[in-house]
């Protein structure tokens, strides 16, 4: 049987009356469902700011994204601007979720308690960055974007 998937505390305040805190839909889901507390339209190509009336204390050494939810994105055609948003261990302010609606022609409609992104949560380590005058080779080397192909026809790793 496989280990469990670790679990951290984290404090959540609610600071609006219809506000919730973050739940999994289902035993072992990655992302817990984050929930408007406004309601709201955004017109074809708008973008907004919507509030989930929460604020977190995610422990030293965790940070949460906000990850777009699938079935909004498929549907609808609503995803996360700055996906995946970063919420800091540091942050105790008001959990808003940046959502774009990318649909050429329809209006979407945000409605209290709506499902509107996930939070994953992951632990993460911080980097100390040193100057150096050359790096270690490594085989990819340096190319660049798209370098590994995949995507067109004179992909030559039989990827597609």
């Amino acid at each position: 049987m496989p280990d469990a998937p670790r679990q951290v505390a984290v404090p959540v305040q609610l600071l609006h009356p219809d506000a919730v805190p973050p739940s999994y839909a289902q035993h072992g889901d990655a992302g817990a469902d984050l929930t408007s507390v406004a309601e709201l339209t955004l017109a074809p190509g708008e973008r907004a700011l919507v509030p989930t009336g929460i604020a977190l204390a995610l422990p030293h050494g965790w940070v949460g994204l906000v990850h777009p939810r699938s079935g909004l994105a498929a549907r609808h055609g609503i995803s996360v601007v700055n996906a995946p948003g970063t919420v800091d261990s540091g942050y105790r302010g008001e959990i808003m979720v940046n959502l774009i609606n990318l649909d050429p022609d329809e209006s979407f409609t945000v409605r209290v308690g709506d499902r509107i992104a996930q939070l994953v949560l992951q632990e993460m380590g911080e980097g100390e960055f040193l100057p150096v005058d050359s790096l270690p080779s490594s085989p990819r080397g340096e190319t660049g974007h798209g370098s590994t192909g995949g995507f067109g026809p004179e992909s030559t790793t039989g990827r597609r």
